[in-house]
């Protein structure tokens, strides 16, 4: 059960962006969907360790809810990871078929 609910807290948060705590409990319960407070806030941190989506405060009662999009990497870390992956290759000795 808390599966439909996670995949429908998702969609509503794709379709908007971001948006509120408080804007998406009341979009679900428009729709039809009573969620409790607990079962709401269980769906929101499972999505957010699933790494779908971020929670921040915005003030003290209110969080913002964002959806997490495709990580673009940069120019550097891009040669960072070319760096470390020929420091590790570097770090083998060479295997030529003749023993020492």
């Amino acid at each position: 059960m808390t599966i439909k609910y996670k995949n429908i807290i998702l969609e509503k948060i794709k379709s908007e962006g971001s948006l509120t705590d408080k804007s998406l409990s009341k979009s679900l319960s428009k729709d039809g969907y009573l969620i409790s407070d607990d079962l709401f806030n269980k769906t929101l941190l499972d999505l957010e360790i699933m790494g779908l989506i971020h929670v921040s405060w915005i003030t003290k009662n209110t969080r913002r809810i964002e959806i997490i999009t495709e990580q673009v990497e940069d120019e550097i870390e891009i040669q960072n990871k070319k760096m470390l992956e020929k420091d590790y290759e570097a770090s083998f000795p060479k295997a030529n078929g003749t023993s020492d």
